[in-house]
């Protein structure tokens, strides 16, 4: 018993002691990289901040420490649910600030690809999309396609945020 005493008092003594220690920064030896992302949304407005995940790979892998080319990273979107309309033409007032977004990711190499299927679903056609768009047969395919010749696949995760950062710190 008094082992077992001594030996929750030093793992005590111990956590108050890390307590008072800091985390540490350290930069992964990141190589170029071959990325699909996955974009199939139920509501056309998830576009916007699945946009912010192309952003959160691109940004760390161009700059300091690792100072990537854009050409040096690999990345094609595979576009298959609601958020297609973010690409038609005629939906462009609505959509700008999207579009206008994967036309600056498109200069840099990003590849934006639209599900045929999807397209026929909606009742697009090909000359409905912005001149970044790529139509390709089956957004099912695509993936498996880029997988296969060994991309990363993302699947972004677009959730409703329910809390301020400030509120829950």
């Amino acid at each position: 018993m008094v082992k077992k005493l001594l030996f929750i008092l030093l793992l005590s003594v111990n956590h108050v002691s890390q307590a008072d220690e800091a985390a540490s920064f350290v930069n992964t030896p990141y190589s170029a990289q071959k990325v699909v992302f996955d974009f199939y949304f139920d509501e056309p407005q998830k576009i916007n901040p699945a946009l912010f995940w192309i952003r959160s790979l691109l940004n760390p892998l161009t700059e300091a420490p690792y100072n990537f080319a854009p050409d040096e990273i690999d990345i094609n979107v595979i576009i298959h649910g609601t958020e297609i309309v973010s690409l038609a033409k005629s939906n462009y007032p609505k959509y700008r600030e999207a579009v206008e977004r994967m036309r600056y990711y498109a200069e840099f190499g990003v590849k934006f690809k639209v599900c045929a299927l999807a397209m026929n679903d909606f009742g697009y056609t090909v000359k409905d999309f912005h001149d970044f768009v790529e139509v390709v047969p089956s957004a099912i395919t695509e993936l498996a396609h880029w997988q296969i010749q060994g991309y990363a696949l993302i699947s972004p995760r677009i959730l409703l945020k329910k809390h301020a950062i400030e509120d829950i710190r």
